[in-house]
């Protein structure tokens, strides 16, 4: 598999809701960052599953780099 296209070399800040269930873009090109569009097919990537539970902030990996996926790990600063 090639290397995720980095969509920002920062995260995403997200409200998310309790209970709501988010697919976080892991391929980098889809053009609703940080979530998947269907932009991966073809790719060898898959979206990665969120379940909200409970309602924040949480912080979306936009470089895709992430060991923490789908969360930031501040990988962003090495790349």
């Amino acid at each position: 598999m090639s290397e995720p296209t980095i969509a920002q070399k920062s995260p995403y800040p997200v409200e998310v809701e309790a209970s709501k269930t988010y697919f976080w873009c892991a391929c980098g090109r889809s053009a609703k960052q940080p979530f998947c569009d269907g932009s991966h097919k073809g790719t060898g990537f898959t979206p990665v599953k969120f379940e909200a539970t409970e309602s924040k902030t949480v912080y979306f990996c936009g470089c895709k780099h992430s060991a923490n996926k789908p969360f930031c790990d501040g990988t962003h600063a090495k790349l």
